[in-house]
């Protein structure tokens, strides 16, 4: 047999195993330098998902980069932020900004970058910058703030409506780099005025610096989560040599894991960033059980191999099963659409395994190795120490507890059970990659500050679209050539050639629209006009056909688009919106009589042209093109939104549905949601069905397990009870405490079913072991509540104070995952050791037959 072999191969040849163990290390261990971070939650979707895809293309289109918003706010001066000094000072920190390397510089947003639009004389704008140079007066400041506060996509975007704050918006190249160019900014605030206080935020600059922190607590967590467990292990068994025996399983089985992840290319994201953490206590679960046992069997004068053989052979199917449930409770969340969920789950089902295999190797070959006066000290230590005492005298009374009282602990059961479900039934979806921070962390209080003054610094995009037919240059190109064929001067066919050559060989049909035109007209001065009639004839139609596409210079679209900024802004979700209709409102009052009756649309085409074509004349005329594409065809609508909540943008995406039931898009047109808060919302939701999904598959495949390894339905039935239990539990505490359901949370379903029916197997596989030897339910659940039962408490401590080390980490996915984890396994424990007694009471003889049940046990077995 298997187990036998393996066992034996320990025991016969330990330092073979020693030394694959080592190279096992040494090889995978050597992957380690090559770790690549990435918390991009962008990540969190493949990359051809289409709402990612269209993101990216939408970044691309209107040329619109990741930023990082640097926000300035002085509460002391009466002036605010509008004073000579705190002015002074952010014109250098904003040229600084403008030298730091990866800092894309003609699309910084800053007082002193942009331009003052305002009347130049009838009919003439007037472009200036607002503050190239600071102001050296009061007066001057006080006229700076006035002509921000005339310029609508200015306003509580670069500086807030109360002049407390001003804001400097930087785009980068590379949002990889957001850190480390975060920290170079925060070396230009630090020469500043005392009342003027500067923070950084913005979902890039917390996304990477997630990253730093999170790689910092993977040096933390994992050995102080090893040094707990040697701890509460030398306290189990009082052997400091045995104790090092499942400590090395553990430390070989994270080092072969990571590195072997880190080896295929596979990047360290959030998830696996806590692989370690996991398979620490993991690991050493199978060694405790050996352990358990091998104590309590082992006598001084005994064999240890003989004896530690028939532990493993007696502990192989328990730990073969809880081990391969575990790992499918994990592998189950491949089943998932987010990538880096998939990568934790299969790495961690492949640690589980590894730690069986090494356990089942390793530890005979230890045992083996270790000194006969060595394994008698310690059975002298464990037997007239207190552990095993105090242990005993917990579980003792508790095992009569159950048994007695199993009517009334089913009962709390169901009654727990259908509370639980209610609690469940309030969970909401939300998270919100700032509040992976905790509340004190300098990001989540820049976040709070300059939410508080500005109209938010969470973007979000809507793209209109107006949908071109795809044959349509197919059609403009055999018009031409058509008329080329019919005319019988030379110099037209040729010009009706080139100009189908231009449309045919365009990469967009605007593209090709526009040199088609150029061709048509240049051909228009070079033939005599009788000849001219099919070159007037094309240029019309292509002329009709441009002024179709272009269809962001109509009035009426203009006007549509301010509607739906409208309606956004009256749900008190979106604290601004910014689209080229307050562009064009903008430089249309200052063309007209600069008063507000003309911050309006033109009525005309051709007015709303002569808007855009003036603004060109500005010292950012790029700024056009993040509205609006050079073809008039695709226009964007920026929301500014106070909070990254799932929750919140749910609620403005639900606002905007509501105000296309209500005024229909027009046809042609269609609109896509864009932007990182959108997509966290997308990955949410997808993560969400993801987790459902592996979770029932999981538990599915669980329960067949169950039935094959007991062959009986019932008894799979029955192990499945505790982690039903602890599953509906600890997500209806979840539902009734308020915790949002986030990325961690949501991860935490499979890993319950992984982890919790471990005690199951083991309580009822021994249970039916003894019974098939004693052939008494009462003696084989006193029996149980001796060696087997503290094996199955010391496996629930050891897994539950293992993970408490996270506890104390600045991370929030961290800190849930820990207390969530520990809360897990206490209560599956528990469940087990109070609710399947209770249930062997209660079922009797269907559970364990009296007459011929123990040949049949034996069997089965």
């Amino acid at each position: 047999m298997i187990k036998r072999h393996l066992t034996e191969l320990g025991c016969r040849f330990p330092r073979a195993v020693y030394l694959l163990t080592l190279a096992l290390i040494l090889v995978l261990g050597a992957q380690l330098p090559g770790i690549v971070v990435d918390t991009d939650p962008e990540n969190m979707l493949p990359a051809d998902q289409p709402d990612r895809v269209f993101h990216n293309e939408v970044k691309s289109t209107f040329e619109l980069h990741d930023a990082i918003v640097v926000g300035v706010v002085n509460e002391s001066d009466p002036a605010g932020v509008f004073n000579p000094d705190s002015l002074a000072a952010m014109n250098r920190v904003t040229r600084g900004i403008l030298r730091i390397d990866g800092v894309i510089g003609p699309d910084l947003m800053a007082l002193g970058t942009v331009d003052n639009i305002e009347q130049a004389g009838p009919g003439t704008v007037s472009f200036q910058w607002l503050m190239r140079e600071a102001p050296d007066t009061q007066d001057q400041a006080d006229e700076i703030r006035a002509q921000v506060a005339r310029l609508p996509l200015l306003r509580n975007t670069l500086v807030s409506d109360d002049g407390r704050a001003a804001a400097i918006y930087v785009p980068i190249a590379d949002k990889d780099e957001s850190h480390r160019i975060a920290s170079e900014i925060r070396v230009l605030t630090e020469e500043t005025p005392a009342a003027d206080e500067y923070y950084l935020t913005g979902l890039p600059v917390a996304e990477d610096t997630f990253g730093v922190e999170m790689f910092i607590q993977m040096g933390i967590s994992a050995p102080l989560a090893a040094l707990v467990i040697f701890l509460l292990m030398w306290a189990f068994f009082r052997n400091l040599r045995l104790v090092i025996a499942p400590m090395i399983v553990a430390m070989a089985t994270v080092i072969s894991t990571m590195g072997l992840l880190i080896g295929l290319g596979f990047t360290v994201h959030i998830m696996s960033s806590m692989i370690p953490i996991f398979l620490m206590p993991i690991a050493v679960v199978d060694s405790i059980h050996i352990m358990s046992e091998f104590a309590d069997t082992y006598r001084p004068g005994s064999d240890r191999r003989t004896v530690i053989v028939e532990v493993v052979d007696n502990l192989f199917k328990p730990m073969l099963f809880t081990s391969i449930t575990s790992a499918v409770g994990f592998l189950s969340l491949a089943l998932t659409p987010i990538p880096p969920v998939q990568v934790f789950g299969v790495f961690v089902a492949v640690g589980i395994i590894l730690a069986f295999v090494l356990t089942i190797v390793f530890i005979p070959a230890y045992i083996v190795r270790m000194k006969p006066g060595s394994l008698d000290s310690m059975q002298e230590a464990l037997h007239a120490g207190d552990d095993a005492g105090l242990l005993s005298r917990i579980l003792r009374p508790t095992g009569r507890f159950a048994v007695q009282r199993g009517p009334a602990i089913i009962g709390i059961v169901v009654l727990i059970f259908a509370v639980s479900v209610a609690g469940i039934l309030r969970i909401q979806i939300n998270d919100n990659p700032v509040r992976w921070f905790k509340s004190d962390h300098r990001i989540r209080v820049a976040d709070r500050v300059l939410n508080d003054h500005f109209a938010g610094t969470y973007d979000a995009f809507y793209v209109f679209q107006r949908e071109v037919d795809p044959q349509r240059a197919g059609k403009l190109v055999a018009d031409l050539r058509a008329k080329a064929e019919d005319t019988t001067d030379a110099a037209v066919a040729d010009a009706l050639e080139s100009a189908a050559l231009e449309l045919e060989q365009a990469d967009s049909l605007s593209g090709g629209l526009t040199n088609a035109l150029t061709v048509l007209d240049d051909a228009l001065w070079e033939v005599s006009s009788s000849v001219a009639g099919p070159l007037e004839e094309a240029r019309t139609t292509l002329e009709q056909t441009q002024e179709e596409t272009r269809y962001f210079l109509d009035p009426e679209a203009l006007a549509y688009l301010g509607r739906f900024q409208d309606a956004l802004l009256a749900t008190g979700q979106v604290g601004k919106t910014n689209a080229v209709t307050d562009l064009v409102k903008t430089v249309n009052r200052e063309l007209r009589s600069g008063e507000a009756d003309d911050f309006r649309i033109p009525e005309s085409q051709a007015g709303v042209a002569q808007t855009l074509l003036q603004y060109q004349s500005s010292h950012r005329p790029q700024d056009l093109w993040h509205m609006v594409t050079p073809d008039y065809g695709e226009a964007v609508v920026w929301l500014q939104l106070t909070s990254g909540d799932n929750q919140d943008m749910r609620r403005v995406m639900q606002a905007a549905e509501k105000f296309f039931d209500e005024n229909p898009i027009p046809e042609g047109v269609r609109g896509r949601w864009a932007g990182k808060t959108y997509i966290n919302v997308v990955w949410q939701e997808a993560m969400v069905a993801g987790m459902l999904n592996s979770l029932l598959g999981a538990f599915v495949i669980v329960l067949i397990m169950m039935v094959v390894l007991f062959r009986s339905l019932l008894f799979g039935l029955i192990a499945m009870l505790p982690l039903t239990v602890t599953i509906t539990f600890i997500y209806g505490l979840i539902g009734w405490v308020g915790k949002d359901y986030d990325m961690p949370i949501a991860v935490l379903s499979a890993l319950t079913l992984g982890l919790s029916i471990d005690f199951a197997i083991h309580f009822l596989q021994r249970s039916r072991e003894i019974f098939s030897r004693t052939g008494s339910l009462e003696q084989t659940l006193r029996e149980m509540f001796e060696e087997p039962a503290r094996a199955i408490t010391r496996n629930a401590i050891v897994i539950a104070v293992g993970f408490t080390p996270l506890l104390f980490a600045p991370l929030v996915p961290y800190i849930t995952v820990g207390f969530f984890l520990a809360a897990i396994m206490a209560v599956s424990g528990a469940v087990t050791l109070i609710l399947l007694p209770a249930m062997a009471r209660l079922l009797g003889n269907r559970m364990y037959p009296t007459e011929h049940g123990s040949g049949r046990q034996a069997e089965a077995t």
